[in-house]
């Protein structure tokens, strides 16, 4: 992940960070965009760095793939998985809840950060189930 762009707004600097997908420059988007202490993650599938999806129909290896992937994203920006705030989960079937549910809260049950799942018709890939955004808020910046 690269830093690739800064500005100051009310005396906090901007930050945008790229995985280095190539649709980002194509488009125009951050992975990760940080303004002073608070960080901002887009949506991010379980698709590796050779293009495959990882766990391809399986929610929970999906969705501990992508917390882990999001952590290590937080983490090059600054922040650490306690300092997690919110997590917005989409998945393409709302019955895969519980599998989603056990996979987020290994990884974030003793950190509680608003939590938000959402049923979505499609993802980019039949085989992808789900996608997930993250916002952190450095503590003590």
């Amino acid at each position: 992940m690269h830093p690739t762009k800064e500005s100051s707004v009310l005396s906090w600097t901007r930050t945008n960070y790229s995985s280095g997908a190539p649709l980002e420059d194509l488009v125009g988007y951050s992975r990760v965009v940080k303004v002073g202490p608070f960080i901002y993650v887009g949506g991010t599938t379980s698709v590796q760095p050779d293009g495959s999806v990882y766990g391809e129909n399986d929610p929970y290896s999906q969705t501990k793939y992508i917390l882990e992937k999001l952590i290590k994203l937080i983490e090059n920006a600054g922040a650490k998985r306690a300092d997690v705030t919110k997590i917005k989960i989409y998945t393409t079937d709302m019955s895969l809840g519980g599998e989603i549910g056990r996979a987020y809260s290994e990884l974030f049950k003793d950190v509680k950060p608003l939590f938000t799942m959402v049923g979505t018709t499609a993802l980019n890939r039949p085989t992808q189930l789900v996608e997930i955004e993250m916002d952190a808020i450095i503590m003590g910046e």
